[in-house]
């Protein structure tokens, strides 16, 4: 048998891809090592929120005398946590595979190697039998960095070092978790574990958390953890890892952080790595698959998408990535733009981005306004945020009088940083959103404040 399409991964580019090549009448075979619906649904993005609300909660539980409710007796069952978290997986993975059994896209559970291009097409080797596609689309995702430090493998080994993956299903809360890296896949962890009881520290070799975040913002971000409890050791080298602590530098001296758990969490690497690209000569830059705006990799009827290409490791890029591959294949014209996509850390408070910040604007030489508002411009985000210091910004581009940058540390900023990325794509002038009714009370209200601070 010989399909239209070969999808090399079952993550949110893999199976979103074959789900669609199957809706526009596409033989089309997806193959995944392990569950479909890859790291986001089954080890990231879904277990990690799942953990999180169940955080947010408990500590609405026993905060709530702010709001005249008075909670006795309120725990955090970590094992049902864990349980739920198992339930929600379960069922999310169900309506994936329904989803694409539903759209006529068969799924091979293996591990898939490329071996070759024939004059029938591209052979892919999974379960020792060879599957071969006229196309091939590249979706195998990305792994945990491992950094080359002094005794992380052993403990890796051994578990007393965790990766998000072993994180999200560990039983019993660690009375000290030291956490190496403050990006958002530590931040959400911490976050979670602190709430659970841990007395966590993070350290993270850059002198800022949240990555390229708006700096004012993440201060504040930062400021909040500290409040509740958690450590951070900015500027700071790991050396080396034990069997109970992790060593450090800081400012050249020497420190060591004990610890019952470490989880490493420093980012991640495009997993390209023996699936056997060179077969067909794919090129590839500091090991992520090179594509150009249409999801083409240099080698015809190859296309590549979702973390692997390297471009944004976002789950909901990875989804759009994919809808291009296939629009492309399929003879609709579709391009991939990078300049609006949304970044959330979802903590409580959340804090969301999109397009550029402050700094990175004027690292482009932009003219832009800064508006800066506090969250409690928002009548809802006051009757619901007791002691809330949020703040929300637009980067407004002088010159074209549109939006082209937008940040807000505040709850629901996930769910309205959409907006701002709307209006970026669809490059709104400040007058065209000024004419926008937004729904009242509302936290996205305070777009609508800013914008007539302009």
């Amino acid at each position: 048998m010989i399909y239209d399409l070969i999808v090399l991964g079952g993550g949110p580019a893999g199976y979103l891809a074959a789900e669609r090549a199957g809706h526009e009448g596409l033989k089309v075979v997806c193959i995944e090592k392990r569950e479909v619906g890859g790291v986001c649904l089954n080890e990231g993005c879904i277990p990690t929120k799942t953990l999180l609300y169940s955080a947010k909660t408990y500590e609405s539980a026993i905060h709530g005398d702010k709001y005249g409710v008075t909670v006795e007796g309120a725990k955090l069952d970590h094992n049902k946590v864990i349980d739920r978290k198992e339930k929600v997986i379960k069922t999310l993975v169900s309506g994936v595979s329904a989803t694409l059994k539903a759209n006529h896209a068969e799924v091979i559970k293996g591990d898939g190697v490329i071996k070759g291009r024939t004059a029938e097409g591209f052979n892919v080797e999974v379960n020792g039998e060879i599957v071969i596609g006229k196309r091939l689309l590249i979706a195998t995702g990305s792994s945990p960095a491992v950094p080359p430090i002094e005794g992380l493998k052993d403990q890796l080994a051994s578990g007393f070092v965790m990766t998000s993956r072993e994180a999200l299903e560990l039983r019993e809360i660690p009375a000290k978790l030291a956490v190496i890296g403050g990006g958002v896949i530590g931040l959400e962890m911490a976050s979670y574990y602190a709430s659970a009881g841990s007395e966590v520290t993070i350290i993270e070799m850059l002198d800022h958390i949240a990555g390229q975040n708006d700096a004012e913002l993440v201060k504040l971000l930062q400021k909040g953890y500290e409040k509740r409890g958690m450590k951070f050791l900015l500027g700071t080298k790991v050396t080396a890892i034990t069997s109970k602590s992790v060593l450090c530098e800081k400012d050249g001296q020497k420190l060591e952080i004990e610890a019952d758990k470490v989880l490493l969490s420093i980012g991640r690497r495009a997993n390209t790595a023996g699936i056997g690209l060179e077969s067909i000569n794919v090129y590839t830059e500091r090991g992520a698959i090179v594509t150009d705006n249409r999801m083409r990799t240099n080698v015809a009827e190859v296309y590549a998408a979702g973390d692997v290409n390297g471009k944004s490791m976002l789950a909901h890029t990875a989804y759009r990535e994919a809808e291009v591959a296939i629009n492309n294949i399929v003879g609709k014209k579709d391009v991939m733009r990078y300049s609006a996509i949304p970044g959330v850390i979802y903590t409580t408070p959340e804090l969301s981005s999109v397009g550029e910040t402050e700094d990175t604007a004027k690292a482009k030489g932009m003219d832009v306004k800064v508006i800066k508002l506090p969250m409690r411009f928002s009548g809802r985000y006051l009757a619901e945020n007791e002691g809330g210091d949020g703040i929300a910004k637009l980067i407004v581009n002088n010159k074209t009088k549109t939006v082209v940058g937008g940040q807000a540390l505040s709850n629901y900023s996930s769910e309205f940083i959409i907006a701002l990325g709307t209006f970026i794509e669809a490059e709104l002038t400040v007058d065209d959103i000024k004419q926008i009714v937004f729904p009242h009370p509302t936290v996205c209200e305070i777009i609508r404040e800013a914008i007539f601070q302009y």
